[in-house]
């Protein structure tokens, strides 16, 4: 039996995030060309504070989107309501579940460690049971997690008489008329002055996530709720309407945050000659070769000889794969990892072209209307090799980096504060401001019991 010893969420100790505060001139804040009288926020799961693979209050407070309302509060914003969960919630995911947490756990080898655990055994299914727009809307906080370009602008995307799969309940719960409004027109009913828009991750995301199995890959070309430039076209048209000024943020290379990169390519591990021969034997067929040491993983190709291969430096196995299916049911090796785990070098391309693609969109939106763009996709790559910031440094090693929280995919706090400090440098840059930046170091990386 094959030993893999790369145990995943087997953590270093990690010490929390310290530094030191220097002493700093602020410059005196001045407001230049804004006006954020009323800022509304659009986007998705990232902006609504989604993190651990949940929505719950203590994310939400730290949502992006909220520390940017902190810095406006400086020159004369008014309230951010945000669709708030109960601060006791465990939370919910978009698959039920509650919020991740840091806790023991014991392997199927009998190994404990620290590893990311639900907080319950389910997810709080009462955050779906009653529309909250009546008692605490209309919300500046327009963050819908799951929602992409093209559902953005869709009526009655929160209507469950849609049918089971049709409609988002994260949307429902926080709709002024969850029958007929959309995600743009809740934001409307606000008259923005200002808003901020951070869509189209998960117009490739979700297809990523499933390791291209489910869900499909938002194509450019279109008319507005099927295409993606279509739809950006008709959601920042709206948007400036009214005069409003903004910020618009491009797609991240989804590829570098660590759902896709902390399991490695090359995982199996064989310890012995007898491991390597009865795998040889096995797979002479098929032409793979094992030998001592660490080797790739096979995985499930309809299109490979015998509908297996090993995997390429180049692939992904993502966070998702069942880690003691790896450890104790010989997947990887004697079983091929199924598809839904995988990223493929062609999956891979797909995604890339399409972000591509979606991210010279924005750019040449930002330059139309004269908005502030802010480049995620640049900030983040930055953060792949490790960023510093008063002496704390962030990268995208999963938990001990800092900057992702448990699910591999959504921010931690100080990584929020980050992110919240590239819009407010793009909106300074552009709008002749001098918003002062948030101090992420008073903010938390991942949370150790």
């Amino acid at each position: 039996m094959k030993k893999y010893t790369h145990i995943l969420y087997t953590l270093a100790v990690c010490g929390s995030i310290v530094a030191c505060k220097p002493t700093v001139e602020e410059p005196a804040v001045n407001k230049g060309s804004l006006d954020v009288s009323t800022y509304v926020a659009v986007g998705n799961s990232i902006t609504s504070g989604y993190a651990d693979n949940a929505l719950y209050y203590d994310g939400q407070q730290v949502s992006y989107a909220k520390l940017i309302s902190e810095q406006f509060a400086r020159i004369g914003a008014g309230e951010f309501k945000q669709p708030l969960v109960d601060p006791t919630s465990v939370g919910i995911g978009a698959s039920g579940g509650a919020k991740l947490i840091l806790a023991p756990h014991a392997d199927c080898l009998g190994n404990t460690s620290l590893a990311p655990v639900p907080a319950a055994t389910s997810g709080d299914l009462s955050i779906f049971a009653s529309n909250i727009y009546a008692s605490s809307g209309p919300f500046n906080n327009m963050g819908v997690p799951g929602a992409k370009s093209i559902t953005t602008i869709y009526p009655g995307y929160g209507n469950p008489a849609n049918g089971f799969g049709n409609f988002n309940p994260f949307f429902t719960r926080m709709a002024s008329n969850p029958a007929s409004a959309s995600m743009l027109s809740d934001a409307m009913l606000q008259s923005p002055t200002f808003f901020t828009l951070f869509i189209g991750s998960n117009d490739v995301l979700l297809y990523a996530l499933a390791g291209g199995a489910s869900d499909a890959i938002t194509p450019t070309a279109g008319a507005a709720g099927t295409g993606f430039d279509a739809s950006m076209d008709a959601i920042v048209a709206t948007l400036t309407s009214g005069g409003a000024k903004g910020a618009i943020a491009n797609v991240p290379d989804i590829t570098s945050v660590p759902y896709f990169t902390t399991v490695p390519y090359n995982g199996l591990v064989l310890t012995s000659q007898l491991q390597v021969d009865g795998l040889n034997a096995a797979y002479a067929p098929l032409g793979i070769t094992f030998h001592l040491g660490q080797n790739p993983f096979i995985i499930a190709d309809a299109a490979a000889p015998g509908g297996k291969r090993q995997i390429t430096s180049s692939e992904f196995v993502l966070l998702s794969v069942p880690q003691d299916s790896l450890k104790c049911k010989q997947w990887g090796s004697v079983k091929a990892i199924p598809n839904a785990y995988v990223l493929t070098a062609s999956e891979i391309s797909n995604i890339q072209t399409a972000v591509s693609n979606y991210n010279t969109k924005i750019k040449n939106l930002a330059a139309t209307y004269g908005l502030a763009f802010v480049d995620v996709n640049k900030f983040l790559t930055q953060v792949e090799t490790g960023v510093v910031y008063n002496g704390v440094t962030l990268s995208t090693t999963f938990v001990s980096g800092g900057a992702f929280s448990l699910d591999g995919v959504h921010l931690t706090p100080i990584g929020n504060a980050m992110l919240a400090n590239e819009f407010l440098k793009a909106i300074n840059a552009t709008y002749g401001s001098t918003l002062p930046l948030v101090d992420a170091t008073k903010y938390s990386g991942v949370k150790f019991p």
